[in-house]
């Protein structure tokens, strides 16, 4: 699809979203904004230039004052841009589940995974104080890394050869361990499996789950090799579970989301994370269909 089918589309399908109820998320600030920049418009330029790999907002807004005049004639400056775009924050986690389709089948096997989302690391993380309600410093085992910043945790379909998608997204903060944050939207799952890593192992003893837990065995104290059946059981849930990581590994590629040194405030934070989830939802879910 050229490029501008993608923007004619994606402009449509913000439009539609945000007189669909997008609009009850936005607070005005004041009275007088000036509106002949519509919101549709500032979301749309947004989810674009993550979507041309543009990884920050003054890049993007660099590109569309260059390339995008004719498209954008009423592009405001800099400053009034990331203002009303910040002002925006709360439509990209309701954009973001728009995005995504409709209830999953009964039968479908769920897999669940977080990422962290690096505002600073090394010596920088000690003195970070930015979205102090959002983050805070912690540790992700997986990637051995110590960073300031939040987790993004993820629920999606399993599905045959290709990339899961996502249903359930949630950011804590970096020192949060996974399992508090999958307690509380396990009750409300629709899946009768679900695939995870050792971090949500305990889940797979509790007795009224309405799904089972499947997750690769934890040694025990002691222990240096597991049996034949629990290694049998390990390297098959892990199996299953690995195209989560390869979706991760997709998002960041295409969005550039586990990077957020530029965050300024808690509603930047907002908008970089569910922007860029948004953004990808957009070209798994949205565009392809279009083409």
């Amino acid at each position: 699809m050229a490029w501008q089918n993608q923007l004619i589309t994606l402009y449509l399908t913000v439009c539609e979203h945000y007189q669909n109820g997008l609009w009850a998320s936005v607070q005005r600030f004041s009275p007088y904004s000036d509106l002949s920049f519509s919101d549709e418009e500032v979301i749309t330029l947004y989810l674009f230039g993550i979507m041309g790999k543009q990884r920050d907002i003054k890049s993007i807004y660099t590109q569309a004052q260059r390339y995008l005049g004719d498209w954008f004639p009423k592009l405001p400056s800099y400053t009034a841009y990331v203002q009303r775009l910040n002002r925006l924050a709360a439509c990209f986690p309701a954009l973001f589940e728009s995005f995504c389709p409709a209830q999953a089948p009964m039968n479908i096997a769920g897999l669940v995974d977080s990422f962290p989302i690096v505002m600073a690391q090394r010596s920088r993380r000690y003195r970070a104080k930015v979205a102090p309600e959002y983050a805070s410093w912690g540790y992700c085992s997986s990637k051995q890394l110590h960073y300031y910043g939040v987790k993004l945790h993820l629920i999606g379909d399993h599905r045959a050869n290709t990339l899961p998608l996502p249903r359930y997204a949630g950011l804590t903060d970096a020192a949060t361990h996974d399992a508090p944050a999958f307690e509380q939207v396990m009750h409300h799952l629709p899946y009768r499996e679900i695939y995870a890593d050792m971090a949500y192992e305990h889940f797979s003893r509790y007795p009224d789950l309405p799904f089972t837990l499947l997750s690769p065995v934890k040694k025990q104290k002691g222990q240096e090799f597991h049996d034949a059946a629990d290694d049998w059981l390990s390297r098959a849930v892990s199996s299953v579970r690995q195209p989560i990581e390869s979706l991760f590994n997709w998002i960041e590629q295409k969005t550039g989301i586990q990077c957020a040194s530029k965050v300024r405030s808690s509603n930047g934070l907002l908008v970089h994370v569910f922007g860029r989830l948004a953004a990808a939802m957009c070209m798994l879910n949205i565009l392809p269909l279009c083409s």
